[in-house]
């Protein structure tokens, strides 16, 4: 098991798949300056599994936007794309738990099962996000009848078993908060993986989840200290969960505000008038947007 080092080490991990807003701005800049207040180590990951998406000359947007901040940090940079068979391995290593199946129904599917159990009064569970729990059950498929359905000609994705995942767990499962959850929830917090339902760890077009890449990188890369936004923080119960089980270190959480756009809602990278490229085009300074955030 890796283990955490003595040095705090922060990190701040976009995807390129659109230019950075004052969200990304803030979660950025905290990492950054908690690292040199800790004595610290700052680390800038690159999260392009999605290779549909991202977009090389949006990485460069990505340095271009952090080096004007006046952020600095460590070289190489770490890309994900890059240790695809790494988190191939790890997905092997659940499977030989037996707590990984294949899954085939999409998400009009998926969409239609639900709608007809709503329809006859039923309240469908829904994950933190408000997503349908999944509706599929190729979790009780035998291994022969999981076997004919990967050699089969539809798409699968690979889910976790929540419920057998959790069960190989021993004691309580928890994580230390420093920051603060959406009810202001912070200290040691209990974990809740099973209200995310059976998760996707890799699909055909993503080799790895965000979820399970997540743990890994952390893990390889001795990260101590997650902060990022409280967008997440129920996202942490799911990777304290794959933490046990891969034997991962437990590093501590920071979930800190999100900064929302004039709608009340949480910014996005399609809204380009909150971009940290456009304020820069409009004259503002690091230090304007340094004082917008903080």
């Amino acid at each position: 098991m890796p283990i955490l080092p003595e040095q705090p080490v922060f990190r701040f991990a976009p995807s390129p798949n659109g230019l950075l807003h004052l969200g990304h701005a803030l979660s950025a800049i905290l990492n950054h300056d908690m690292a040199a207040a800790a004595n610290g180590r700052f680390l800038l990951r690159i999260e392009d599994i999605d290779r549909a998406r991202c977009r090389p000359e949006l990485e460069q947007a990505i340095f271009d936007d952090l080096g004007w901040l006046g952020l600095s940090w460590e070289q190489p940079v770490r890309r994900q794309s890059e240790h695809l068979d790494l988190y191939d391995d790890m997905l092997q290593r659940l499977l030989a738990m037996g707590i990984v199946y294949p899954s085939v129904m999409t998400r009009g599917e998926i969409r239609a099962a639900v709608a007809a159990a709503e329809a006859e009064g039923s309240a469908w569970p829904r994950d933190p996000d408000g997503t349908p729990l999944y509706p599929g059950r190729e979790r009780e498929l035998s291994l022969g009848e999981q076997a004919a359905l990967i050699a089969g000609d539809r798409p699968f994705a690979w889910r976790l078993d929540v419920e057998k995942a959790v069960d190989l767990v021993p004691g309580p499962l928890t994580w230390q908060e420093t920051g603060a959850g959406p009810a202001g929830e912070k200290g040691q917090i209990a974990a809740d993986p099973a209200s995310w339902g059976d998760v996707i760890l890799s699909r055909s077009d993503a080799p790895s989840s965000y979820h399970l890449s997540v743990v890994v990188d952390d893990a390889l890369q001795g990260v101590t200290h997650v902060v990022r936004g409280r967008d997440l923080y129920h996202a942490t119960s799911l990777h304290r969960l794959l933490q046990r089980l891969l034997d991962l270190p437990e590093p501590v959480y920071h979930h800190h505000r999100l900064i929302l756009g004039p709608d009340g809602r949480k910014l996005a990278k399609s809204n380009k008038d909150t971009g940290i490229a456009a304020f820069r085009a409009a004259g503002r300074t690091p230090a304007d947007i340094r004082e917008m955030v903080l």
